[in-house]
């Protein structure tokens, strides 16, 4: 038995029914597509990480009363 009960003879049939429909030459542009959709969504959510973790910096500056984006908090105001 293979995947759900699937054998790997029936694997092997889909695959050559798969070939024979698409050919070899769009395969690979699905492929490569698929690739570099992965690669673009991965590269998004590492963008995303760093924006979060930068907001989440400012945000804890500005509660500790220091400058933040060259404006003086109000906790830094009243010192002066």
């Amino acid at each position: 038995m293979g995947f759900g009960g699937i054998s790997i003879w029936q694997l092997l049939i889909i695959l050559a029914i798969v070939l024979l429909l698409f050919g070899t030459k769009r395969l690979k542009n699905i492929g490569s597509d698929l690739g570099g959709a992965i690669k673009g969504f991965k590269g998004a959510m590492k963008d995303g990480e760093k924006e979060s973790a930068k907001a989440k910096e400012q945000i804890e500056q500005s509660e500790s009363g220091t400058v933040v984006d060259g404006e003086v908090t109000s906790k830094e105001r009243e010192k002066h």
